[in-house]
């Protein structure tokens, strides 16, 4: 079994929306959430820290997923969004207190800096695999999109509080950028929290931005850039792909891309709630892990950001995460070789980390 370190995650936003206990495993989640239609995606849960385990994911980007949306409806939160950007904050610094405690119960480990990541990263190494059930999933806390930052001048908090990458935008507008599904540049606070980013060392990633965005991030941000779960324009239409250009830009700044596993980005056409998981295989996604090798010339720059959901929009040969395993043979079969494999399982993702996380957990 190859040791997996996945870009994306979002551990605490299922735990506190969904009220899932992430120490179980996802049978018995699902068992508790058989006949529960509040929500899109009960009784379908795939991701768990035992599946995490169980699949060899040594370490996780999990995110704070929290939207600002003044027209957002009072009412029990089943989304993302809240009025104003003084409720994200309290949410996402709850999302937060969550991975905290976590990390205190032994659980997972929450890495800041460089060392925290060697120091994990070894302990994975020298288990065997039955005493890797009983390790800590390692946790990098990164912010998709960053309306919990309630002004640039709180960046300075939130690094102080362990957030180590941020996404300025999700869905829609947020405070700082347009995003998925929208049009338009940064905006004037977007352009300020940018700086602010780059001064304290955070991580920017990529993902979600608009188009516009995109490319105004790149030339105005000269720290380290990613995009921890997009998969390929080229091969499934949409703006929440990147094109071959685009990825062609990240692969220059020498960013690493991720590899998702929603159904709705690995073919085109995919339709929620109409389409079947039949339609999808991991084949799917080895497409897309390809493509972007194929455009660097190497195995170099792309990984796995699995965004892990639902099965009932996940390739029908997923059912958990220790499914993300398949995708070793599925390559291999297309003539990557250990080597080619190593980088894109883990490698990737461990080397640009080890580079652009701190040493120590002060600012830069």
């Amino acid at each position: 079994m190859r040791l997996i370190f996945d870009a994306h995650g979002d551990l605490a936003l299922y735990a506190l929306a969904y009220n899932r206990d992430q120490t179980e495993p996802v049978a018995v989640t699902n068992q508790r959430e058989a006949g529960m239609e509040d929500a899109f995606g009960r009784g379908c849960a795939a991701n768990s820290l035992p599946e995490m385990r169980r699949g060899g994911v040594a370490v996780c980007q999990s995110s704070l997923a929290v939207r600002v949306n003044r027209q957002a409806t009072p009412s029990l939160r089943t989304d993302l969004d809240f009025g104003t950007q003084r409720m994200a904050y309290a949410h996402a610094q709850g999302q937060l207190a969550y991975y905290r405690v976590l990390d205190q119960q032994g659980e997972i480990e929450l890495i800041q800096t460089a060392s925290d990541l060697d120091r994990h990263w070894s302990r994975w190494e020298e288990a065997q695999d039955d005493a890797a059930l009983d390790l800590p999933v390692g946790i990098i806390v990164s912010m998709e999109c960053a309306d919990p930052i309630v002004d640039p001048a709180q960046a300075q908090q939130w690094w102080n509080d362990g957030l180590r990458s941020v996404m300025l935008s999700h869905f829609g507008h947020s405070q700082y950028a347009a995003g998925t599904g929208v049009t338009g540049p940064l905006t004037a606070r977007g352009v300020e929290l940018l700086a602010e980013l780059q001064r304290l060392g955070f991580i920017l990633d990529l993902s979600h931005l608009s188009e516009e965005g995109f490319y105004e991030a790149l030339d105005r941000f000269s720290g380290p850039v990613i995009a921890s779960h997009n998969n390929c324009r080229d091969l499934v239409p949409g703006d929440r792909q990147l094109s071959d250009e685009q990825l062609t830009l990240l692969i220059d700044r020498g960013g690493v891309i991720g590899a998702v596993l929603d159904a709705w980005m690995l073919v085109p056409g995919w339709v929620h709630g109409t389409s079947s998981p039949e339609e999808v295989t991991l084949e799917a996604v080895a497409d897309h892990i390809d493509h972007v090798c194929q455009l660097a010339g190497n195995s170099s720059h792309a990984a796995i950001g699995s965004d892990i959901g639902g099965t009932n929009h996940m390739p029908h040969d997923f059912r958990t995460t220790a499914d993300l395993q398949k995708i070793g043979p599925i390559l291999a079969g297309r003539g990557y070789s250990p080597d080619d494999l190593d980088k894109i399982f883990h490698r990737n993702w461990l080397e640009f980390f080890r580079r652009w996380l701190p040493q120590s957990a002060a600012p830069r």
